[in-house]
């Protein structure tokens, strides 16, 4: 009886041990081959018409602003100040009416003197995988820049350059393990689960991410079929 109870526990161990190996290898791997095409140097960075700005939440539950959202913010502003780019691709979650990170992150971008002309608001950006197909396919961006933290920008590239992107990552100074130990571990799982996504059970949902927002509009802030513009979005 032991016998019988031990050999289906050496499986489950070996499964398991198996299966942690192949976590940590995808995330050592999806880091190393992304490196040479990730900088904090704005100067160092390939020209393209546009960045793609990855939202996050402007502020805590604490009510302090967010450092990885003024992060991204300040490394946006200085991208296109520098020149290497002619326009900025906000691309966040607006779901709610009360949650609207595409008008936060534009109005944190004109805080820093981005103009508004130079910047595209994208509603239905609720995540990574959504930003990067709505970047391609809705707004028409074949290359871009990312702007992200350090720690996203590896996956953000993957998933960009497996749709046949050609994409740069851009990102400001890195916070401390005390500001953002939490989010890199979450980013570890995340880059375990868009290889299950990608290659073994598919993404589970509309690649572009149409939402109805309160006034029946398409996700971006347009009626769905119509051409993306930078206007902004119903008022939600």
């Amino acid at each position: 009886m032991q016998r019988l109870i031990k050999k289906p526990l050496r499986w489950l161990g070996a499964a398991l041990l198996g299966g942690i190996l192949a976590a940590v290898g995808f995330n050592v791997w999806i880091v190393q081959r992304s490196r040479d095409r990730i900088t904090s140097d704005p100067g160092a960075v390939p020209r393209a018409p546009v960045a793609l700005v990855l939202g996050t939440s402007r502020s805590l539950p604490s009510g302090r602003i967010n450092a990885h959202w003024r992060m991204r913010m300040d490394a946006a502003a200085a991208l296109w100040k520098a020149g290497r780019v002619t326009r900025l691709l906000v691309s966040g979650d607006n779901r709610r009416a009360d949650y609207n990170e595409p008008r936060d992150m534009r109005e944190g971008l004109m805080a820093r003197g981005v103009p508004s002309g130079a910047i595209l608001l994208d509603y239905a950006g609720l995540r990574t995988l959504l930003s990067v197909n709505r970047a391609r396919e809705v707004f028409g961006f074949s290359a871009c820049v990312i702007v992200s933290d350090d720690f996203h920008l590896p996956r953000a590239l993957w998933l960009a350059e497996r749709r046949g992107m050609q994409v740069s990552g851009f990102q400001g100074p890195g916070l401390s393990w005390g500001q953002s130990g939490k989010t890199r571990v979450r980013e570890w799982l995340a880059r375990v689960n868009a290889a299950l996504e990608e290659w073994v059970w598919g993404p589970g949902e509309a690649t572009l991410g149409w939402v109805r927002g309160l006034s029946g509009r398409g996700g971006d802030g347009r009626t769905p079929g119509t051409q993306a513009t930078g206007a902004p979005g119903p008022t939600r």
